[in-house]
């Protein structure tokens, strides 16, 4: 491991595979969940248009699976709540997951720029709520009263990540960027390490199951469980502070 600058800033991009330890389903896996539903039935604004009642079920499952009491943070999630905790510059946790594993785990610099499923948003008006709760087309918003435009506060295939100004001025200055967990095939996320190695030149290590789409690109590579990858890393991180 290359000395890393203890001032300077961390960016962490995190994907499904860092959740799939607790519990979670992946995306892109062999039996992961687009090999079991057509994005386009459920996963855009076109299927949320035309079938309301089915995307409220597909995703209604998916937070049920959420707050099932067995579904909890792993040993990746802790490390990373660690390093913002311990590290003397500033750590950014980026995630792709909907899920709030890592507030659980105790991370509190974070963007969720797929949005989070334990929140709603009303079409109408824009509200933003928190949902813990099954959403259907006959709810009513609590802000403007209108019914039939709640929906997940989740980003569709087709609409914009939320906060990329943000996250790609964090990504121009950072000294070290982690891939954790993802696949290399979604954009924008997918090419966050080119950023960085053209702007900040910061140095960008992959921590996955195995090599991602865009494992060439990165510096440095370590392969294995989460849970056991991410918390050796983090450790030698903090180890050279």
């Amino acid at each position: 491991m290359p000395r890393i600058d203890a001032e300077g800033p961390i960016v962490v991009l995190t994907g499904a595979g860092i959740s799939k330890e607790s519990g979670l389903d992946t995306f892109r896996d062999a039996d992961g969940i687009w090999s079991k539903v057509r994005i386009e039935d459920v996963a855009t604004p076109e299927a949320f248009d035309r079938d309301p009642v089915r995307v409220h079920e597909f995703y209604n499952h998916r937070r049920a699976g959420l707050l099932d009491e067995k579904v909890q943070p792993n040993p990746a999630h802790v490390a990373l709540a660690r390093l913002e905790r311990d590290w003397p510059g500033d750590v950014l946790v980026v995630t792709q997951n909907i899920d709030d594993l890592h507030e659980r785990a105790g991370t509190r610099h974070l963007i969720h720029m797929h949005g989070e499923l334990l929140k709603s948003r009303c079409s109408h008006c824009g509200d933003l709520s928190a949902c813990r709760r099954d959403l259907s087309v006959d709810m009513v918003c609590q802000a403007c009263t209108r019914a039939g435009g709640l929906r997940p506060h989740v980003v569709w295939f087709g609409e914009m990540p939320l906060m990329m100004d943000e996250i790609e001025k964090a990504l121009a200055r950072t000294v070290l960027f982690m891939s954790i967990g993802t696949s290399g095939n979604v954009y924008p996320a997918a090419g966050f390490v080119e950023l960085v190695r053209h702007y900040s030149r910061g140095h960008t290590v992959e921590l996955n199951l195995e090599p991602s789409s865009g494992a060439t690109s990165f510096a440095e590579q370590h392969y294995g469980a989460a849970s056991d990858i991410v918390p050796a890393y983090v450790d030698g991180l903090l180890a050279a502070v």
